[in-house]
């Protein structure tokens, strides 16, 4: 217990928290116009300038909720506890102030685990207080402990669904750099063995033709410093244990083998692209296609165009299914990995719904990633 107790102390923040967006401060302008409102027009209700000016005034602290939760709540909960204590009841009793259960969610949503010690005992305190001094009846506390309970519950609910939301993200992106990784080593292991068969080749025929030998060398060195070279652009990438593939990976040649309803067209020259970038277009592609033969509905075609010029390849994947978009926009990774490996790469890869029909993948890569 004490080992749980120490590992939720020290909970760090997420991080970073939401800045302040223009929905909070429409929220709060509603809040103060239902505080306005009731403070005119319900009947009974005491020191109606002060509670108003109390609600109006708290409720400008929910913009700072996510990015300082602690202290909006200890500021928020402190001023109607002296305003009650000043009063001698319960007070302000606008019924507005239901909005005030967003602060211990927020504190449970992203504060760290001390803030949200810290704020429990805090509220907790107010409400053995307020029962104390006889402000709420033993029942009503319960009831409202109740409430705190749940939403605390549902503030750390929301908070550990979007942790494992971000691991699953991370864990997406590192399998796309494996694969990239994997990539590079099928391509590194042609270019060695192809350096080790001209290597043997050259030292049988030495003896008998020296010109041989020589054409030999030659070729050697061009692979080695194509897979230098390859080396160089990819070196920050993740390596992956596996068996050795001797033969070259996927290219842009490759996406013919795509098959129906695929139409592949090529512009430029793309026959001296390097490998990785070669190896990523390909994959771009495959897992466009395959993403618009899973989700695209009444789908009869799907275009895949690659674009070269001496300094960019631009790859263009486009189905015609019906909309809406993709499933995999809102929970699916494909997208992520997509994105992900394009990035790593040094370019670009957005998807979203066409113009009129169906569904566009767009990358842009340069020709000289790394």
């Amino acid at each position: 217990m004490y080992e749980l107790l120490r590992s939720v102390w020290r909970e760090p923040a997420p991080a970073p928290p939401p800045s302040r967006v223009w929905r909070d401060w429409v929220l709060v302008a509603v809040i103060v116009a239902v505080a306005v409102l009731e403070g005119v027009l319900r009947p009974g209700l005491g020191l109606r300038p002060l509670s108003v000016l109390i609600c109006v005034g708290v409720a400008f602290s929910l913009p700072w909720r996510r990015s300082r939760p602690l202290l909006v709540l200890v500021l928020t909960f402190g001023v109607c506890e002296l305003a009650s204590l000043l009063v001698g009841g319960v007070f302000p009793e606008q019924d507005v102030l239901v909005f005030l259960v967003l602060l211990p969610f927020s504190l449970f949503r992203w504060g760290s685990g001390r803030e949200a010690v810290l704020g429990a005992g805090v509220l907790f305190a107010k409400m053995a207080t307020d029962t104390a001094l006889g402000f709420h009846t033993p029942g009503d506390a319960i009831g409202g402990s109740a409430v705190l309970v749940s939403v605390m519950a549902a503030g750390a609910a929301f908070r550990y669904r979007a942790r494992a939301r971000v691991r699953e993200l991370d864990q997406v992106k590192l399998l796309e750099r494996e694969r990239l990784a994997r990539d590079l080593h099928d391509t590194v292991a042609h270019h060695v063995s192809a350096m080790a068969i001209r290597a043997q080749a050259g030292i049988a025929t030495a003896a008998t033709h020296p010109d041989a030998a020589v054409d030999a060398l030659r070729i050697i060195d061009a692979e080695a410093a194509r897979a230098l070279d390859e080396m160089r652009g990819m070196v920050r990438l993740l390596r992956t244990d596996g068996p050795v593939d001797f033969s070259p990976g996927h290219r842009i040649t490759d996406l013919a083998r795509l098959g129906p309803p695929v139409e592949v067209t090529f512009t430029g020259d793309v026959d001296a692209l390097p490998a990785q970038v070669s190896a990523g277009i390909y994959r771009l592609a495959q897992e466009a296609v395959t993403n618009a033969k899973r989700h695209a509905r009444h789908a009869t075609r799907v275009e895949v165009r690659v674009e070269a010029d001496d300094h960019t390849v631009r790859l263009s994947v486009l189905d015609d299914g019906d909309p809406p978009g993709r499933p995999d926009t809102g929970t699916g990774f494909g997208l992520v990995g997509m994105a992900e490996r394009a990035e790593l790469l040094g370019g670009t890869c957005e998807a979203g719904p066409a113009p009129g029909r169906g569904w566009a993948v767009t990358a842009v890569l340069p020709r000289t990633a790394g």
